[in-house]
């Protein structure tokens, strides 16, 4: 059985929280980011390309019917959407081929 991966946010900007208390949260552009490595899940390096870690902040998080960290997300990027997935936990393709030729 595959390990369904966890992914964090990585953003092009931060915001905080003063009604919920002093919590950084992203805004900008999102990118889904593993913990550990020092790239986002579509390639581009952390540092050179300015991004902000969000280690508490998951990826299905960033979606605006989430309801979670998403108030000031302008964009996801879509390669890291095809990849970490559009709706969260599902980190597969849509589709499924159920008979492959042989």
């Amino acid at each position: 059985m595959a390990r369904v991966k966890q992914y964090a946010v990585a953003a092009s900007g931060q915001w905080t929280d003063e009604e919920e208390g002093r919590h950084r949260l992203p805004s900008g552009e999102v990118h889904a980011w593993e913990p550990g490595r020092n790239e986002t899940v579509c390639g581009l390096s952390l540092s050179r390309s300015r991004l902000i870690r969000f280690p508490h902040v998951g990826w299905k998080d960033t979606f605006p019917e989430s309801g979670g960290s998403a108030d000031r997300v302008r964009r996801q990027c879509p390669r890291c959407a095809s990849a970490a997935g559009r709706r969260g936990d599902d980190a597969r393709p849509r589709w499924h081929r159920t008979n492959p030729r042989p």
